[in-house]
Protein backbone atom coordinates (compact mmCIF):
# COMPACT_ATOMS: atom_id res chain seq x y z
CA UNK A 1 0.00 0.00 0.00
CA UNK A 2 1.06 3.27 -0.37
CA UNK A 3 2.10 5.45 2.11
CA UNK A 4 2.41 9.51 2.40
CA UNK A 5 5.04 11.06 4.84
CA UNK A 6 3.69 13.10 7.72
CA UNK A 7 5.65 16.11 9.25
CA UNK A 8 5.22 16.01 12.65
CA UNK A 9 6.55 19.73 14.12
CA UNK A 10 7.60 19.84 18.02
CA UNK A 11 5.42 22.79 20.00
CA UNK A 12 7.69 25.06 21.24
CA UNK A 13 6.59 25.40 24.42
CA UNK A 14 6.08 28.51 26.73
CA UNK A 15 9.39 27.59 28.76
CA UNK A 16 11.50 28.14 25.91
CA UNK A 17 14.87 30.04 26.97
CA UNK A 18 18.67 30.20 26.76
CA UNK A 19 20.13 28.54 29.28
CA UNK A 20 23.29 27.05 26.44
CA UNK A 21 22.59 23.65 28.01
CA UNK A 22 24.03 21.59 24.93
CA UNK A 23 27.74 21.61 24.67
CA UNK A 24 28.66 20.69 21.41
CA UNK A 25 25.97 23.15 19.67
CA UNK A 26 27.75 26.04 18.92
CA UNK A 27 24.82 28.39 18.63
CA UNK A 28 23.04 27.28 22.00
CA UNK A 29 26.21 27.77 23.73
CA UNK A 30 26.60 30.89 22.02
CA UNK A 31 23.48 32.67 22.68
CA UNK A 32 24.11 31.51 26.71
CA UNK A 33 21.58 34.04 29.01
CA UNK A 34 19.88 36.21 26.34
CA UNK A 35 16.61 36.43 26.72
CA UNK A 36 14.25 34.96 24.86
CA UNK A 37 10.67 35.21 23.08
CA UNK A 38 8.90 32.03 23.88
CA UNK A 39 5.66 33.78 21.98
CA UNK A 40 7.85 34.78 19.34
CA UNK A 41 9.47 31.20 19.08
CA UNK A 42 6.02 29.12 18.97
CA UNK A 43 4.29 31.52 15.73
CA UNK A 44 7.32 31.14 13.99
CA UNK A 45 7.21 27.41 14.56
CA UNK A 46 3.31 27.01 13.57
CA UNK A 47 4.00 29.56 10.57
CA UNK A 48 6.44 26.99 9.47
CA UNK A 49 3.98 24.04 10.00
CA UNK A 50 1.30 26.14 7.92
CA UNK A 51 3.36 26.68 5.29
CA UNK A 52 4.69 22.37 4.66
CA UNK A 53 0.69 22.39 5.03
CA UNK A 54 0.27 24.23 2.20
CA UNK A 55 2.82 22.93 -0.02
CA UNK A 56 -0.09 20.10 0.05
CA UNK A 57 1.89 18.06 2.30
CA UNK A 58 0.55 15.76 5.75
CA UNK A 59 1.34 18.29 8.69
CA UNK A 60 0.53 16.81 12.38
CA UNK A 61 1.81 18.69 15.68
CA UNK A 62 3.32 16.85 18.85
CA UNK A 63 2.82 18.47 22.11
CA UNK A 64 5.79 20.23 24.29
CA UNK A 65 6.52 18.51 27.57
CA UNK A 66 5.53 20.23 30.69
CA UNK A 67 8.43 22.45 32.06
CA UNK A 68 10.00 22.69 34.44
CA UNK A 69 10.12 19.07 35.86
CA UNK A 70 9.29 18.99 39.26
CA UNK A 71 10.06 15.89 39.13
CA UNK A 72 13.91 16.07 38.33
CA UNK A 73 14.35 18.69 41.45
CA UNK A 74 12.87 16.61 43.78
CA UNK A 75 14.58 13.21 42.40
CA UNK A 76 17.82 16.15 43.18
CA UNK A 77 16.78 16.25 46.59
CA UNK A 78 15.14 19.79 46.17
CA UNK A 79 12.40 20.02 48.91
CA UNK A 80 9.45 22.37 50.13
CA UNK A 81 6.77 24.86 48.06
CA UNK A 82 7.58 25.05 44.37
CA UNK A 83 9.23 28.89 45.32
CA UNK A 84 11.53 26.95 47.67
CA UNK A 85 12.98 24.49 44.94
CA UNK A 86 13.45 26.70 42.13
CA UNK A 87 15.29 29.00 44.50
CA UNK A 88 17.58 26.06 46.31
CA UNK A 89 18.24 25.13 42.79
CA UNK A 90 19.47 27.67 41.59
CA UNK A 91 21.60 28.44 44.35
CA UNK A 92 23.07 25.22 43.75
CA UNK A 93 24.10 25.56 40.27
CA UNK A 94 22.12 27.38 37.76
CA UNK A 95 22.37 24.68 35.32
CA UNK A 96 20.14 22.61 37.16
CA UNK A 97 17.34 25.09 36.83
CA UNK A 98 18.26 25.29 33.14
CA UNK A 99 17.75 22.13 32.83
CA UNK A 100 14.19 21.52 34.41
CA UNK A 101 12.97 24.65 32.62
CA UNK A 102 14.52 23.03 29.09
CA UNK A 103 11.65 23.25 26.08
CA UNK A 104 14.05 21.40 24.14
CA UNK A 105 11.67 18.91 23.18
CA UNK A 106 10.83 21.26 20.21
CA UNK A 107 13.19 19.31 18.34
CA UNK A 108 10.99 16.47 17.75
CA UNK A 109 14.29 14.79 15.58
CA UNK A 110 15.31 13.77 18.59
CA UNK A 111 12.07 12.46 19.77
CA UNK A 112 12.76 8.98 17.90
CA UNK A 113 13.58 6.80 15.21
CA UNK A 114 10.60 5.89 13.22
CA UNK A 115 10.82 2.94 10.69
CA UNK A 116 7.62 2.99 8.10
CA UNK A 117 5.95 -0.84 7.82
CA UNK A 118 7.37 -1.82 4.28
CA UNK A 119 10.86 -1.56 5.91
CA UNK A 120 9.70 -3.70 8.95
CA UNK A 121 9.29 -7.51 9.09
CA UNK A 122 5.99 -7.25 10.94
CA UNK A 123 4.52 -4.64 8.39
CA UNK A 124 4.13 -2.46 11.46
CA UNK A 125 5.50 0.98 12.08
CA UNK A 126 8.03 0.99 14.68
CA UNK A 127 9.09 3.96 17.17
CA UNK A 128 12.47 3.87 19.11
CA UNK A 129 12.27 6.79 21.67
CA UNK A 130 15.36 8.40 21.97
CA UNK A 131 17.37 7.86 25.24
CA UNK A 132 19.44 11.65 24.74
CA UNK A 133 21.21 10.14 27.31
CA UNK A 134 24.32 12.42 26.82
CA UNK A 135 22.18 15.84 28.38
CA UNK A 136 20.72 15.74 31.47
CA UNK A 137 17.89 18.55 30.15
CA UNK A 138 17.06 15.74 27.13
CA UNK A 139 17.70 12.59 29.28
CA UNK A 140 14.60 13.42 31.43
CA UNK A 141 12.58 13.80 27.90
CA UNK A 142 12.42 10.02 26.90
CA UNK A 143 9.90 8.61 29.45
CA UNK A 144 7.51 11.36 29.21
CA UNK A 145 8.03 11.10 25.04
CA UNK A 146 7.07 7.45 25.32
CA UNK A 147 3.93 7.73 26.83
CA UNK A 148 3.28 10.61 24.40
CA UNK A 149 3.70 8.30 21.11
CA UNK A 150 1.89 5.21 22.66
CA UNK A 151 -0.97 7.73 23.29
CA UNK A 152 -0.75 9.03 19.67
CA UNK A 153 0.13 5.48 17.87
CA UNK A 154 -1.96 3.49 20.65
CA UNK A 155 -3.36 0.56 17.62
CA UNK A 156 -0.64 -2.23 17.78
CA UNK A 157 -1.87 -3.90 14.91
CA UNK A 158 -0.45 -0.87 13.14
CA UNK A 159 2.45 0.48 15.45
CA UNK A 160 5.19 -0.43 17.78
CA UNK A 161 6.72 1.91 20.47
CA UNK A 162 9.36 0.31 21.98
CA UNK A 163 10.61 1.52 25.37
CA UNK A 164 14.10 3.77 24.94
CA UNK A 165 17.49 1.94 24.60
CA UNK A 166 18.89 1.72 28.31
CA UNK A 167 20.62 4.97 28.92
CA UNK A 168 24.35 4.82 29.57
CA UNK A 169 27.22 6.27 27.21
CA UNK A 170 27.38 2.97 25.69
CA UNK A 171 23.81 3.12 24.18
CA UNK A 172 23.63 6.63 23.23
CA UNK A 173 20.71 7.28 20.88
CA UNK A 174 19.62 10.79 19.48
CA UNK A 175 17.00 9.69 17.68
CA UNK A 176 16.34 10.56 13.86
CA UNK A 177 18.78 13.58 13.65
CA UNK A 178 21.20 10.59 12.81
CA UNK A 179 18.51 8.50 10.54
CA UNK A 180 18.00 8.99 6.95
CA UNK A 181 15.53 6.92 4.83
CA UNK A 182 15.73 6.70 1.09
CA UNK A 183 13.38 5.05 -1.15
CA UNK A 184 12.16 4.59 -4.80
CA UNK A 185 8.39 4.63 -4.48
CA UNK A 186 6.26 4.95 -1.67
CA UNK A 187 4.84 1.42 -1.28
CA UNK A 188 8.45 -0.19 -1.55
CA UNK A 189 10.90 -0.90 0.92
CA UNK A 190 13.54 2.01 1.55
CA UNK A 191 17.23 2.01 2.55
CA UNK A 192 17.55 2.78 6.17
CA UNK A 193 20.77 4.81 6.88
CA UNK A 194 22.07 4.85 10.20
CA UNK A 195 24.91 7.83 11.15
CA UNK A 196 27.28 6.98 14.63
CA UNK A 197 29.83 9.29 15.84
CA UNK A 198 31.65 6.47 17.67
CA UNK A 199 31.38 3.02 18.36
CA UNK A 200 31.45 2.28 22.26
CA UNK A 201 33.42 -1.01 22.05
CA UNK A 202 35.89 -0.12 19.79
CA UNK A 203 38.10 2.52 20.59
CA UNK A 204 40.32 2.34 17.59
CA UNK A 205 37.99 3.46 15.65
CA UNK A 206 38.66 7.87 14.96
CA UNK A 207 37.32 9.87 17.67
CA UNK A 208 36.86 13.79 17.71
CA UNK A 209 38.92 15.93 20.27
CA UNK A 210 36.91 18.86 21.25
CA UNK A 211 33.87 17.87 21.27
CA UNK A 212 31.60 14.61 22.12
CA UNK A 213 30.09 12.10 19.80
CA UNK A 214 26.56 11.78 21.43
CA UNK A 215 24.88 8.56 18.89
CA UNK A 216 26.34 5.32 18.84
CA UNK A 217 27.14 2.33 16.79
CA UNK A 218 25.60 0.17 19.07
CA UNK A 219 22.65 1.93 19.72
CA UNK A 220 21.98 2.43 16.16
CA UNK A 221 22.24 -1.54 15.77
CA UNK A 222 20.36 -1.88 18.35
CA UNK A 223 17.32 -0.08 16.94
CA UNK A 224 18.04 -1.48 13.46
CA UNK A 225 17.79 -5.27 15.40
CA UNK A 226 14.18 -4.00 17.14
CA UNK A 227 12.30 -2.82 14.36
CA UNK A 228 13.10 -5.14 12.29
CA UNK A 229 15.12 -4.75 9.06
CA UNK A 230 16.64 -6.33 5.96
CA UNK A 231 20.69 -5.96 6.46
CA UNK A 232 20.53 -5.67 3.05
CA UNK A 233 18.77 -2.44 3.14
CA UNK A 234 20.37 -1.25 6.59
CA UNK A 235 23.04 1.13 6.29
CA UNK A 236 25.90 2.20 9.10
CA UNK A 237 28.09 5.17 8.44
CA UNK A 238 30.01 7.15 11.31
CA UNK A 239 30.28 10.52 12.00
CA UNK A 240 33.54 12.44 10.17
CA UNK A 241 34.81 13.65 13.94
CA UNK A 242 36.35 16.44 12.11
CA UNK A 243 32.48 17.46 11.62
CA UNK A 244 31.25 17.45 14.73
CA UNK A 245 34.39 19.60 16.39
CA UNK A 246 32.88 22.01 13.91
CA UNK A 247 29.87 22.05 15.53
CA UNK A 248 28.23 19.15 14.14
CA UNK A 249 26.24 17.15 16.53
CA UNK A 250 23.71 15.56 14.69
CA UNK A 251 24.00 14.08 11.09
CA UNK A 252 21.19 16.49 10.22
CA UNK A 253 23.80 19.30 10.36
CA UNK A 254 25.56 17.59 7.21
CA UNK A 255 23.46 15.90 5.28
CA UNK A 256 19.90 15.82 4.36
CA UNK A 257 17.80 13.31 2.23
CA UNK A 258 14.27 12.35 1.05
CA UNK A 259 13.50 9.82 -1.25
CA UNK A 260 15.69 9.40 -4.03
CA UNK A 261 17.78 12.85 -3.40
CA UNK A 262 20.79 12.93 -0.94
CA UNK A 263 22.45 15.98 -0.40
CA UNK A 264 25.45 16.07 1.77
CA UNK A 265 29.00 17.27 2.78
CA UNK A 266 31.95 16.32 1.31
CA UNK A 267 33.52 15.87 5.04
CA UNK A 268 30.21 14.49 6.80
CA UNK A 269 31.41 10.80 7.07
CA UNK A 270 34.67 8.61 7.58
CA UNK A 271 35.45 6.71 4.34
CA UNK A 272 32.82 9.16 2.25
CA UNK A 273 33.44 7.73 -0.92
CA UNK A 274 33.12 4.58 -0.64
CA UNK A 275 30.48 4.80 1.82
CA UNK A 276 28.46 6.64 -1.18
CA UNK A 277 29.59 4.26 -3.90
CA UNK A 278 28.04 1.49 -1.79
CA UNK A 279 25.01 3.61 -1.27
CA UNK A 280 24.05 4.05 -5.08
CA UNK A 281 25.10 0.29 -5.49
CA UNK A 282 21.83 -0.66 -2.93
CA UNK A 283 19.57 2.17 -3.79
CA UNK A 284 19.89 0.85 -7.24
CA UNK A 285 19.60 -2.92 -6.44
CA UNK A 286 16.35 -2.51 -4.00
CA UNK A 287 15.01 0.38 -5.40
CA UNK A 288 15.43 -0.39 -9.19
CA UNK A 289 16.53 3.45 -9.65
CA UNK A 290 19.18 5.92 -9.81
CA UNK A 291 20.26 8.10 -6.49
CA UNK A 292 20.36 11.36 -7.25
CA UNK A 293 23.91 12.54 -4.75
CA UNK A 294 24.94 16.37 -4.59
CA UNK A 295 27.76 16.29 -2.55
CA UNK A 296 29.53 19.88 -1.74
CA UNK A 297 33.13 20.30 -1.19
CA UNK A 298 34.82 22.02 1.58
CA UNK A 299 36.24 23.97 -1.07
CA UNK A 300 32.85 25.67 -2.10
CA UNK A 301 31.27 25.38 1.38
CA UNK A 302 33.80 24.98 4.91
CA UNK A 303 31.97 23.26 7.45
CA UNK A 304 31.69 26.44 9.43
CA UNK A 305 30.00 27.78 7.12
CA UNK A 306 27.38 25.05 6.74
CA UNK A 307 27.15 25.02 10.51
CA UNK A 308 26.42 28.69 10.61
CA UNK A 309 23.29 28.89 7.60
CA UNK A 310 22.02 24.94 8.91
CA UNK A 311 21.40 24.33 4.97
CA UNK A 312 21.72 21.06 5.64
CA UNK A 313 19.07 21.30 8.34
CA UNK A 314 16.59 22.38 6.10
CA UNK A 315 13.67 20.20 5.09
CA UNK A 316 13.20 18.22 1.41
CA UNK A 317 9.52 17.68 0.89
CA UNK A 318 7.87 16.04 -1.67
CA UNK A 319 4.91 17.63 -3.68
CA UNK A 320 1.86 15.92 -5.15
CA UNK A 321 3.08 16.72 -8.38
CA UNK A 322 6.45 14.27 -7.53
CA UNK A 323 9.15 17.25 -7.41
CA UNK A 324 10.43 18.48 -4.14
CA UNK A 325 10.54 21.82 -2.51
CA UNK A 326 13.50 22.51 -0.01
CA UNK A 327 12.68 24.90 2.91
CA UNK A 328 15.41 26.58 4.88
CA UNK A 329 16.51 28.64 7.34
CA UNK A 330 16.68 32.47 6.26
CA UNK A 331 19.87 32.40 7.36
CA UNK A 332 20.93 30.59 3.97
CA UNK A 333 19.79 33.69 2.06
CA UNK A 334 22.19 35.71 4.04
CA UNK A 335 25.14 33.54 3.68
CA UNK A 336 26.79 33.69 0.15
CA UNK A 337 28.30 30.14 -0.04
CA UNK A 338 25.31 28.68 1.64
CA UNK A 339 23.24 30.29 -1.45
CA UNK A 340 25.54 29.21 -3.77
CA UNK A 341 25.46 26.14 -2.85
CA UNK A 342 21.14 26.34 -3.47
CA UNK A 343 21.79 27.87 -6.95
CA UNK A 344 23.88 25.11 -7.81
CA UNK A 345 20.94 22.63 -7.00
CA UNK A 346 18.31 23.91 -8.84
CA UNK A 347 20.81 24.04 -11.77
CA UNK A 348 21.85 20.10 -11.40
CA UNK A 349 19.64 17.76 -12.38
CA UNK A 350 17.39 16.26 -9.70
CA UNK A 351 13.89 16.48 -8.30
CA UNK A 352 14.45 19.30 -6.44
CA UNK A 353 13.02 22.33 -8.13
CA UNK A 354 12.10 24.76 -5.92
CA UNK A 355 13.59 26.49 -2.48
CA UNK A 356 11.61 28.03 0.19
CA UNK A 357 13.23 30.20 3.19
CA UNK A 358 11.15 30.29 6.79
CA UNK A 359 12.07 32.49 9.47
CA UNK A 360 12.91 30.54 12.63
CA UNK A 361 15.57 33.13 14.54
CA UNK A 362 14.20 32.05 18.29
CA UNK A 363 15.03 28.09 17.13
CA UNK A 364 18.42 28.65 15.67
CA UNK A 365 19.55 30.69 18.37
CA UNK A 366 19.71 27.11 20.30
CA UNK A 367 20.71 25.76 17.32
CA UNK A 368 17.70 23.64 15.81
CA UNK A 369 16.68 24.75 12.05
CA UNK A 370 13.39 23.64 10.35
CA UNK A 371 14.93 19.73 9.77
CA UNK A 372 15.13 19.75 14.12
CA UNK A 373 11.76 20.93 14.48
CA UNK A 374 10.00 17.55 12.58
CA UNK A 375 9.91 14.14 13.17
CA UNK A 376 8.66 12.39 9.81
CA UNK A 377 6.24 9.42 10.01
CA UNK A 378 5.54 7.72 6.94
CA UNK A 379 1.58 6.07 7.25
CA UNK A 380 -0.32 4.59 5.00
CA UNK A 381 -4.10 5.73 5.19
CA UNK A 382 -5.10 3.04 7.10
CA UNK A 383 -2.28 3.63 9.79
CA UNK A 384 -2.81 7.50 9.37
CA UNK A 385 -6.51 7.01 10.51
CA UNK A 386 -6.09 4.61 13.09
CA UNK A 387 -3.91 7.08 14.72
CA UNK A 388 -5.14 9.98 17.27
CA UNK A 389 -6.75 12.71 15.08
CA UNK A 390 -6.59 15.80 16.89
CA UNK A 391 -3.21 16.16 16.38
CA UNK A 392 -3.14 16.58 12.52
CA UNK A 393 -2.68 19.97 11.38
CA UNK A 394 -6.21 22.41 10.10
CA UNK A 395 -6.72 25.25 9.73
CA UNK A 396 -8.98 25.20 12.41
CA UNK A 397 -6.61 23.70 14.85
CA UNK A 398 -3.60 26.06 13.61
CA UNK A 399 -6.12 29.13 14.48
CA UNK A 400 -7.21 27.50 18.04
CA UNK A 401 -2.72 27.19 18.52
CA UNK A 402 -2.17 30.80 17.68
CA UNK A 403 -4.62 31.78 19.64
CA UNK A 404 -3.78 29.25 22.56
CA UNK A 405 -0.14 30.87 22.18
CA UNK A 406 -1.21 34.33 22.39
CA UNK A 407 -2.76 34.00 25.32
CA UNK A 408 -0.25 31.49 27.24
CA UNK A 409 3.24 32.92 26.24
CA UNK A 410 5.44 35.42 27.87
CA UNK A 411 7.06 37.52 25.06
CA UNK A 412 10.62 38.20 27.12
CA UNK A 413 11.83 35.28 29.16
CA UNK A 414 14.85 36.44 30.84
CA UNK A 415 17.41 33.32 32.73
CA UNK A 416 16.49 35.16 36.71
CA UNK A 417 12.76 34.68 35.33
CA UNK A 418 13.21 31.10 36.02
CA UNK A 419 12.97 31.51 39.66
CA UNK A 420 9.34 33.10 39.09
CA UNK A 421 7.13 30.77 40.57
CA UNK A 422 4.61 32.31 38.49
CA UNK A 423 6.05 30.58 35.26
CA UNK A 424 5.19 27.05 37.12
CA UNK A 425 1.59 28.07 37.04
CA UNK A 426 1.31 29.48 33.60
CA UNK A 427 3.30 26.75 31.87
CA UNK A 428 1.10 24.09 33.67
CA UNK A 429 -1.98 26.49 32.42
CA UNK A 430 -0.73 26.50 29.31
CA UNK A 431 -0.33 22.65 28.60
CA UNK A 432 -3.63 21.86 30.24
CA UNK A 433 -5.46 23.87 27.73
CA UNK A 434 -3.25 22.44 25.03
CA UNK A 435 -4.10 18.85 25.99
CA UNK A 436 -7.74 20.07 25.98
CA UNK A 437 -7.46 21.57 22.42
CA UNK A 438 -5.32 18.29 20.88
CA UNK A 439 -7.55 15.98 22.30
CA UNK A 440 -4.98 14.20 24.50
CA UNK A 441 -5.52 13.29 28.38
CA UNK A 442 -3.51 16.03 30.07
CA UNK A 443 -2.21 13.19 32.70
CA UNK A 444 -0.13 12.43 29.85
CA UNK A 445 1.04 15.69 29.14
CA UNK A 446 1.60 17.10 32.43
CA UNK A 447 3.29 13.83 33.41
CA UNK A 448 4.76 10.41 32.40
Amino acid sequence: MASREFNFDGIVGPTHNYAGLSFGNVASTSHFNSPSNPRAAALEGLAKMRLVAELGIPQAVLPPLCRPSLRLLRNLGFRGTNFEMLHSAHRANPAILGATYSASSMWTANAATVSPSPDCDDGRVHFSPANLSCLLHRSIEAEQTTAILRRIFSNNDHFCVHNPLPAGTTLADEGAANHTRLVGDSSSPGIEIFAFGRAAFDSRQPQPQKFPARQTLEASQAIARRHQLNDSRTLFVQQNPAAIDAGVFHNDVISVGNENVLLVHEQAFVDQPSKLQHLRKVFEQTCNSSLHVVEFSAREFPLEEAVKSYLFNSQLLTRSDGKMTMLCPTDCQTTPKAKACLDKLLDAKTPVDEVRYVNLRQSMNNGGGPACLRLRVCLTDEQAAAMHQGIIWTPTLHDQLVSWVGKHYREILASDDLRDPRLVDESFSAIEHLARILGLPASTLLDA
